[in-house]
């Protein structure tokens, strides 16, 4: 649903420094922006954070009661997997190998790019609530030029604990494993303490000291090591921790986002995710010349989307 209009290429450290013994806290705040009149929080990539793992984007979309319908034309992606997490309302995916799919609240839709996928992005007649949340999964360098492929996941797995429901979106956690694909470690979890609840609610989360991992509030307010996180501000704990303590206010979902680093340098520019310059711009070149590459999406009237100029 969302673009990237400027070069990132990756790198850069992983872990957060230490004061007096403490690991400390990276505190990322979003970038605002709006895509056709529906607000977006961008959380990452940022300068001051590239990467979570493999996740190399999260747009926090909505929520929105009554905004305008939803309506992104075609536009192609490579090298990456495409993620929408579905809180309230519908949209309806097509792309370029036929596939159509409602998304509802609860649900998983996963894009996997590969070589070459071109889709779009509409709303439902009859739903204009929006919320949810949409994140880019980089493929490592081996499964960069994997085929494409779509899978819709209606069930994943769900439990509570200490009145906090968790939903596993993706990877495993202790006996828990989601069936959602991937291609690299890699963990997605969404908790939520309802705002029926009386008092905060204090949790410690096992971690894997070899994955990297942040927490995005996508409602109200949570607490770690003592320090408040809300309004989409982005707490990035880094690696080589194997537990968190948390405290969740009523009313507060979370996002916990995690994986192990990937070995191979990413790039991002435009809707392309790439291992160099010149397979972005190949991409970009093929996209502008309607390339059989990335096929075209059955049923749309309206027009293709038409990236910037690359910036070198």
């Amino acid at each position: 649903m969302s673009e990237r209009q400027s070069p990132q290429f990756y790198g850069g450290p992983r872990e957060c420094p230490s004061n007096e013994g403490r690991r400390q806290i990276q505190r990322i705040l979003p970038r605002i922006g709006d895509v056709g009149g529906i607000p977006v929080a961008r959380a990452i990539p940022q300068k001051d954070r590239r990467l979570i793992g493999p996740w190399c984007f999260l747009d926090h979309i909505g929520p929105v009661t009554d905004g305008p319908a939803l309506d992104v034309g075609p536009h192609p992606h490579i090298g990456l997997q495409t993620f929408t997490w579905m809180l309230e309302g519908e949209i309806l995916h097509h792309d370029s190998l036929g596939s159509a799919q409602v998304i509802s609240p609860g649900q998983v839709n996963l894009m996997t790019a590969g070589y070459g996928i071109a889709h779009t992005e509409e709303a439902v007649p009859g739903h204009r609530r929006v919320h949810a949340a949409q994140l880019w999964i980089a493929l490592p360098l081996a499964h960069k030029d994997t085929q494409p492929r779509f899978d819709h996941y209606p069930t994943l797995p769900r439990w509570t604990e200490a009145g906090v429901e968790f939903t596993l979106l993706t990877g495993q956690w202790l006996e828990h494993q989601a069936p959602v694909l991937h291609f690299s470690p890699i963990l997605g979890m969404d908790l939520y303490l309802p705002s029926t609840a009386e008092t905060p609610v204090s949790l410690s989360l096992p971690l894997q000291p070899g994955f990297e991992y942040g927490l995005m509030p996508m409602e109200g307010q949570f607490s770690v090591d003592d320090e408040a996180f809300s309004d989409n501000q982005l707490a990035y704990l880094g690696l080589g921790r194997d537990c968190v303590e948390l405290e969740l206010q009523p009313g507060c979902r979370l996002l916990l986002l995690g994986g192990e680093p990937l070995s191979d340098a990413v790039s991002i520019w435009w809707n392309f995710v790439g291992h160099s310059k010149d397979e972005i711009a190949e991409a970009q070149a093929q996209w502008l010349t309607e390339d059989p590459r990335f096929g075209t999406v059955p049923g749309y009237r309206g027009k293709r989307l038409i990236p910037p100029p690359l910036p070198w």
